[in-house]
């Protein structure tokens, strides 16, 4: 087992707003509360434990006992639910889709930085105590992306029809899936495993949900993972406030709207909006059913159906059935903090960048916004892919090169022969400066003539370079293809591996080992992705 990490400016993968923030950048620093670094975590114990009501903790915890009813789980995890009671017990959360047999590998990577992180808080505030929780996005209701997981280049596909929220989705039609995943996970003691875990998972369970809690808990449940499906009317309740609010005042439209203002004005606008907030950020939900809520006409509807209410009849269904409202993306962080003695949210890249616009909107509603944590990131590559890429002289930062910048590198490398024009251009461009001067000097008419001859000299010079740097590749052809394998080995279709792979191809290999391995070696604090050379 080897180890080496490389920061996520340098990967080339991550946004400038996550390379930003993870640099602390002075500009960012109105849109989140705490960066997270393990003393700022002290504030954050203090200032939730200040507003959360044990009235909550209790609602929680029993609507937890109920959902884990029928779910063998460890006494750990029985022991942390329990703690939740307590005033001094906190949450680490992250929360993902319910993804056909998890998904893409960072699903594990998600899980695996809230337990480390609640195992590191621990042992630096041993006062307190720290749950590891799954969100399962249950409500979610795009099923085009969770039907499927990458398995070597394929796409094992769940086909059906589906509407409403995925958490409710009977299990139709995974019988198909599981045949298809019998030939290709092959004949092996991990392949056995992981037929087994599907079969249960699955084929044991009748809805969507309570055949990914059963996945999570047979994956995570001796770390005291907590899995919570926050789609309950008990803790819909608890949000009432909140939902009525939504509907009478959109205080979330009118607070968004203004930080997103905010991020547009700052200097050369260098990040992208990543949602935009409705003037009602919920969903009405029932069986099959989860469609926008709209004000028109001096009435509530829901869209693509024929419901629709007064002000007071809205109320009143609000009042009876608060499970029926569902928070969509603006309004779902929120539910969490609301119902969660929450202390920190782990999560993507993509994830992170729209809980930076919810943050004014947290304060207006005087609910704690919790510290944001980049997930852990991790290249896996076996043994025998690290010992190639050393025969091959590729080092760590070459191999997150974009397809086409890899291979000029390294031709350029590996080349008898200098490819690199860049001192006859300095030299070029020399040249000219004293034709510049001499025109200045004698007739400045030609400086617009000694311009283009410039431009056309560089211009023929690139072409020259670039016609080199093809014939060479020709050349080199064959080592070539070698990097450029190995390349595709360790970033599927030229994305990162934790992007598209499942997890199913590493338990083929590694069995049993793989999870303890991430949880040895991942550091949600580190702020670097990981390469693990298993």
């Amino acid at each position: 087992m080897s180890i080496g990490t490389l920061s996520f400016k340098n990967t080339g993968y991550f946004s400038s707003l996550i390379c930003d923030y993870l640099a602390e950048k002075p500009e960012l620093k109105t849109f989140y509360n705490r960066f997270p670094n393990i003393d700022n975590f002290r504030y954050q114990i203090q200032e939730k434990q200040k507003v959360f009501k044990a009235q909550t903790r209790n609602v929680l915890v029993n609507t937890l006992n109920k959902q884990y009813q029928n779910t063998s789980t460890s006494e750990l995890t029985v022991q942390n639910i329990k703690l939740l009671e307590k005033d001094n017990a906190f949450t680490i959360t992250t929360g993902h889709q319910l993804n056909l047999f998890t998904g893409p590998l960072y699903f594990l990577y998600k899980i695996v930085s809230a337990i480390n992180l609640s195992r590191e808080l621990q042992n630096k505030y041993p006062n307190y105590h720290f749950i590891p929780v799954y969100w399962m996005a249950t409500e979610d209701h795009d099923f085009d992306e969770i039907n499927y997981f990458n398995f070597k280049g394929k796409k094992i596909q769940w086909n059906r029809s589906a509407t409403g929220a995925v958490g409710e989705l009977s299990n139709t039609g995974l019988e198909d899936v599981f045949k298809i995943l019998e030939g290709e996970f092959g004949i092996s003691k991990n392949a056995d495993e992981l037929k087994a875990l599907f079969k249960k998972a699955y084929l044991s369970h009748s809805n969507l949900a309570d055949a990914t809690r059963f996945l999570a808990n047979d994956l995570f449940k001796d770390y005291g993972l907590v899995i919570i499906d926050a789609n309950a009317a008990d803790l819909k309740k608890l949000f009432i406030p909140f939902l009525k609010d939504e509907l009478l005042n959109h205080r979330s439209f009118n607070e968004v709207s203004k930080t997103n203002a905010q991020i547009n004005e700052l200097p050369k606008q260098p990040y992208k909006i990543q949602v935009n907030p409705r003037e009602i950020n919920l969903f009405y939900l029932t069986e099959n059913l989860r469609e926008r809520i709209v004000f028109e006409a001096n009435s509530f509807k829901v869209l693509n159906t024929d419901i629709n209410w007064s002000l007071s009849e809205i109320q009143e269904e609000l009042s009876l059935h608060p499970e029926r409202f569902s928070p969509n993306v603006i309004m779902r962080p929120l539910y969490q903090e609301v119902i969660l003695p929450n202390l920190c949210y782990i999560g993507g890249g993509g994830e992170l960048a729209y809980w930076f616009q919810l943050k004014a909107y947290f304060k207006k509603v005087d609910v704690p916004f919790p510290i944001l944590l980049l997930r852990n990131s991790v290249l896996i590559q076996t043994k025998n892919q690290a010992k190639k890429l050393q025969n091959l002289k590729i080092s760590k930062e070459d191999i997150f090169l974009k397809r086409d910048a890899f291979i000029n590198k390294k031709v350029r490398e590996i080349s008898n022969i200098n490819i690199d024009f860049s001192e006859q251009r300095v030299y070029l461009k020399q040249q000219f400066e004293n034709l510049y001067a001499l025109a200045e000097q004698t007739d400045k008419s030609f400086l617009g003539a000694v311009k283009a001859q410039e431009v056309k000299q560089l211009k023929g010079l690139n072409k020259l370079e670039k016609r080199l740097l093809k014939a060479q590749k020709k050349k080199l052809s064959d080592q070539v293809l070698r990097m450029t394998d190995i390349q595709n080995e360790l970033f599927p279709n030229g994305g990162l591996q934790e992007r598209n792979t499942n997890f199913s191809e590493f338990y083929l290999e590694y069995g049993k080992q793989l999870i303890p391995q991430l949880i040895s070696h991942l550091k949600p604090l580190q702020g670097e992705f990981l390469i693990l050379t298993m």
